[in-house]
């Protein structure tokens, strides 16, 4: 069976939407290889995190089309189950609803990608749920150049924060051999619990024709076709605070490591917390997709929770989250640092 969601639309439309926001200079974001390498040399002294295979993805500098390419691959694993219910749910009517619904979740796919695509400074892309697939660190060049102007920032001091955070990220993923795994996992049974209702499909979605109007539904309201009951909210819970320790602890690390590297850091994270509402964040797009849009206040819960628990047992202590699953902490736990260490602490020998 061919796939549900019509993805060339959602290609077009992402492509619309992207064009619509306003771009910078690419030029002096093209050469990635010192900033990357000595943020992975910082990163990985401070945190003692290496790449399991000895190499991170060679970091790639593209434009928006790329970037879209990249997420729309990454999405495919997500929506088209959830497409594929709502065919299956309508009985005779199937296949005509399903033809339906794959344009919707073209569309609003399309838009998302083109909306973030316009904003994303850098990412560590990978699809969700294939964790054998090889990871990229992309940083978007245009969107560079359009922040560096706009925050009044050098390109060089900008290029160094953005790669900091991306490659905390990398070495995460990279060195932690069953992190991949467990986020697959948890994607896993999300798509599984994903109900896409025709009903809702239809309702308060603008016309193709107005695109401005689909960039701001799909800010407002995320995927509003894809909805989890609330007998998932244990779930998210779970997802939420996972992904709250991996921005809080990038957080951490850049302000930590970027102390060294970055002049005037103070005013270059002022810059960048006022545009926080677009953040870089990794799998943001996954968040819009299941309409758990993490608010600005769950990565500051994150960093303070990190933040916490190095004051109390240094980076040591916080790396005890990369032991095992049950070492993350719960959603609780974010505001109990030293609850979580308690309960963490190395049984006496």
């Amino acid at each position: 069976m061919g796939p549900m969601v019509d993805w060339q639309l959602a290609a077009k439309v992402a492509e619309g939407v992207a064009a619509l926001q306003p771009s910078g200079d690419p030029a002096p974001f093209q050469a990635l290889v010192r900033p990357a390498d000595e943020s992975e040399r910082l990163v990985s002294e401070y945190t003692g995190l290496k790449p399991a295979a000895g190499a991170l993805p060679v970091a790639e500098a593209v434009d928006r089309g790329e970037w879209v390419e990249a997420n729309l691959r990454s999405m495919r694993g997500v929506l088209e189950p959830a497409a594929a219910r709502a065919s299956e749910r309508m009985g005779p009517l199937g296949g005509v609803v399903g033809g339906a619904a794959g344009a919707v979740l073209a569309v609003e796919a399309g838009a998302i990608s083109g909306f973030l695509a316009g904003r994303v400074l850098g990412q560590y892309e990978f699809p969700v749920l294939d964790p054998d697939a090889p990871a990229r660190l992309l940083f978007v060049a245009p969107n560079l150049g359009h922040a560096a102007t706009t925050l009044d920032a050098e390109a060089e001091p900008l290029l160094h924060w953005v790669a900091l955070h991306e490659i905390t990220h990398a070495l995460q993923f990279g060195g932690v051999p069953w992190l991949r795994g467990h986020l697959a996992g948890m994607v896993r049974e999300l798509v599984a619990a994903l109900d896409v209702d025709p009903g809702k499909l239809f309702s308060g979605l603008p016309g193709l024709d107005d695109l401005r109007g689909l960039v701001e539904t799909v800010r407002e309201a995320g995927l509003a076709a894809v909805v989890l009951g609330p007998e998932r909210r244990e779930m998210m819970d779970g997802v939420q605070a996972f992904m709250a320790v991996l921005e809080g602890y990038a957080e951490h690390v850049m302000d930590v490591v970027g102390a060294e590297v970055i002049e005037d850091l103070p005013r270059l994270r002022a810059a960048l917390e006022r545009r926080r509402a677009d953040r870089t964040g990794l799998l943001r797009l996954f968040e819009k997709l299941v309409g758990m849009d993490m608010k600005l206040r769950q990565y500051e819960q994150g960093k303070r929770f990190c933040d916490g628990v190095v004051d109390l047992a240094g980076i040591a202590g916080l790396n005890r989250v990369w032991e095992s699953a049950d070492r993350i902490p719960t959603i609780a736990e974010l505001d109990d640092p030293a609850g979580w260490l308690a309960r963490t602490a190395p049984a006496a020998a």
